[in-house]
């Protein structure tokens, strides 16, 4: 399971990187994994005021469909567009071209209280059994 050390972490399963007082999210490696081939990835408009557990979009496989959350509050400074028409870009690369939106943070140190990779590690270890 691929938990790179440089990104945050939350319960849910998503992923954040910290840039410059805003958090780019995605799905982590092992959401992507028990969700399987993601067929359609939907996400709130740029511009949406979020708070901290709202959704952000659904995400759709070929098992499931899930939300996906806000791991900060904050607005939505920017979406992933090319994910509506290529959502297996989830399952090739989720740390990297499959992110998903873009928040500018209300609070950053509220990114702080997101799990760093060895928490989440032991997280994902913990709910497997």
């Amino acid at each position: 399971m691929n938990i790179p050390g440089d990104l945050k972490y939350t319960k849910d399963h998503e992923w954040g990187k910290i840039e410059n007082g805003m958090l780019r999210v995605g799905i982590t490696d092992y959401a992507q994994k028990e969700l399987g081939d993601i067929v359609f990835v939907e996400l709130k408009a740029a511009g949406t005021k979020l708070k901290n557990g709202d959704t952000i979009g659904t995400i759709e496989s070929v098992k499931a469909v899930s939300d996906i959350y806000a791991p900060v509050s904050g607005e939505i400074a920017e979406i992933n567009s090319s994910l509506a028409d290529t959502p297996e870009l989830v399952n090739q690369d989720c740390y990297k071209a499959a992110w998903m939106v873009v928040i500018s943070m209300d609070n950053p140190a509220q990114a702080k209280t997101l799990m760093d990779a060895a928490a989440y590690r032991e997280y994902v270890k913990s709910e497997a059994k």
